[in-house]
């Protein structure tokens, strides 16, 4: 059965980015889209191919033949439309992160066993992703001890809403939520505390560098470094009492391309002789909607929703340290 999706909103990401996952896949259809502007939704629609256009919001959710609904809105309005949607009867995809704190995800809990609500981190149904924490879990690294993060980008514009404080900006928020998935997947736990330091731009408010220590106890840690204001540049590092593991592209995988990543066992110093591993080609958002999608004949469970509330637990302990200068518990 094809699995009937709508958009909420002309985001520039679900045009770039998403819905052409969407549209290499026979599973899923993307059946309409909902914009606050009908001239852009119609735009949207007529670009993508795509049948349906509205021009609101509320149209899209009642519209009965959508099954999913795709929410990439700004950070700050995840936690209300997606309450609408699935108020309305839809399951939801929320971009990350799905909220601004815990506890604004918490009326979340009673719908989510409902329908079908997760957060929208991708980079998990890659090969990549799934292929070197088998790698980890196999014990070709060791016992993993450390790892490292690192993603930056450099936006100054004010307009962008990466740079709004009011609309959940900032590096935490868009990106450091990422080098925490990061550090739970491959530790295969959650950390028990974090301190961090942040750096606030003076005009725009939004931290546009935050370091944190995350600490996952038993001598097990990983350390991050996330900006809105550097080069760009993205690295993940498992470090192991045998080997490490750098992945050199893991979060912003090219859909159409094979990517890479790198073992060695530190028998040189400049590591110029580490195995080198490819991935075939995965557009990870094909990847994430149909195991969303093969997820609607199961029962709903309020697990996803609590495994996004603990990203966001993360978060709000970083952001706590930053402004007391201790660990903090998360």
């Amino acid at each position: 059965m094809t699995v009937r999706w709508g958009v909420l909103s002309t985001s520039d990401f679900a045009r770039r980015k998403f819905v052409p996952g969407l549209l290499k896949s026979s599973k899923v259809e993307v059946a309409a889209v909902g914009s606050r502007d009908l001239t852009k939704a119609t735009a949207f629609a007529d670009a993508l191919g795509i049948p349906r256009a509205y021009g609101s919001y509320e149209e899209l959710l009642a519209d009965p033949s959508i099954d999913v609904i795709y929410n990439p809105l700004p950070n700050d309005l995840h936690v209300e439309w997606t309450r609408k949607a699935a108020e309305a009867g839809k399951h939801v995809l929320c971009e990350k992160p799905m909220g601004m704190t815990a506890a604004e995800l918490e009326p979340l809990l009673p719908l989510a066993t409902k329908v079908h609500i997760a957060e929208g981190f991708m980079v998990r149904f890659h090969p990549q992703w799934t292929e070197t924490r088998e790698l980890a879990r196999r014990g070709d690294l060791g016992r993993v001890s450390h790892m490292h993060v690192a993603f930056g980008y450099n936006n100054m514009d004010p307009d962008n809403i990466r740079n709004l404080a009011s609309a959940g900006g900032g590096a935490l928020y868009d990106i450091g939520c990422y080098a925490i998935v990061a550090a739970r997947w491959f530790m295969e736990a959650d950390p028990i505390r974090v301190a961090a330091l942040t750096d606030v731009d003076p005009a725009f408010g939004t931290d546009r560098l935050t370091s944190a220590l995350l600490d996952f106890g038993d001598g097990r840690t990983c350390t991050f470094q996330v900006s809105t204001q550097s080069v760009f540049h993205q690295r993940v590092h498992v470090i192991g009492t045998d080997a490490r593991l750098e992945i050199t592209i893991p979060f912003n995988q090219p859909q159409d391309a094979p990517v890479t990543y790198l073992v060695h066992d530190g028998g040189s110093v400049d590591g110029l002789d580490a195995r080198r591993v490819v991935v075939p080609t995965n557009d990870q958002y094909t990847s994430q909607a149909e195991a969303f999608s093969a997820r609607l004949g199961e029962t709903p469970t309020d697990g996803p929703l609590r495994d996004a509330m603990v990203n966001t637990r993360v978060i709000d302990a970083v952001f706590r340290s930053a402004t007391t200068g201790r660990f903090e518990t998360i």
